[in-house]
């Protein structure tokens, strides 16, 4: 995979890191009430703290790759890649939709654990391909 590629996903994804962050420190909480998801929002609240920290975790961890891909080419850093992004999507994603929707869509936390699974093998890709190199 192109490190070029890697870092410009990386870099978006610490960009909308920081805006949800903002979001979530400056208007979240409001949001909620007006949207009448304000009975869990203590809950709500961490699920959105938890999402902004791990994507922007793997965000910097893909800017990682794309640095370790450009000085160590061909070392296979592509599953490292793929396992960041679909546990940002997943994992993440449904902590943001789980924050924002109705109680009958609860059952996306069935997912987030496959996230969390993606950047473990995302990580373990990275060892992989750097023992490699």
């Amino acid at each position: 995979m192109n490190p070029k590629l890697i870092a410009i996903v990386g870099a978006l994804l610490a960009a909308a890191g920081v805006g949800l962050g903002a979001f979530g420190a400056h208007g979240l909480e409001n949001f909620l009430r007006e949207i009448g998801r304000d009975a869990d929002l203590a809950k709500r609240l961490a699920w959105f703290e938890t999402g902004v920290k791990y994507q922007l975790y793997h965000a910097l961890g893909l800017v990682a790759v794309a640095a370790l891909a450009a000085t160590l080419p061909g070392s296979g850093f592509r599953a490292a890649t793929i396992g960041f992004v679909v546990g940002v999507v997943l994992f993440s994603g449904s902590l943001y939709a789980m924050t924002f929707l109705g109680d009958e869509w609860r059952k996306l936390g069935m997912i987030t654990p496959l996230g969390g699974l993606a950047f473990i093998v995302g990580w373990i890709a990275v060892a992989v391909a750097a023992w490699k190199s």
